[in-house]
């Protein structure tokens, strides 16, 4: 299991189960290595300001992981980590290798929509 404030989908099932019940999900699938752990970080400081986007980690050495390692959108990546944003079950975008917070919120806001006030 990761050592982060997200919550961890751990199998495929799981990753079924939040793809399947959540509109906007953001899944970080990695490490916890230098390109990795500052993408954990920008989701958790964004969690509170776009709670219309489900955020989720999972261990990219976990066999499970396969439902990211194996996606047609992630065919080619060679960096960690695999970030997959899903609306209604699908793929939306995916990004590979280290992403900073002006690049993780345009990527949410242009799938999800801007940050919901509540």
């Amino acid at each position: 299991m990761l050592y982060t404030n997200l919550k961890h989908i751990e199998s495929a099932a799981d990753h079924a189960k939040v793809i399947g019940d959540n509109e906007n999900v953001m899944i970080c699938c990695g490490r916890m290595g230098p390109m990795c752990i500052p993408v954990y970080g920008v989701m958790e400081e964004l969690e509170d300001e776009f709670k219309h986007v489900r955020f989720f980690d999972m261990e990219f050495d976990n066999p499970e992981s396969h439902v990211i390692r194996n996606a047609p959108e992630c065919r080619g990546f060679m960096g960690l980590p695999f970030t997959v944003y899903y609306k209604n079950g699908k793929i939306v975008k995916a990004t590979t290798s280290i992403q900073n917070m002006t690049q993780v919120k345009t990527i949410l806001e242009k799938e999800f929509g801007a940050p919901v006030n509540a």
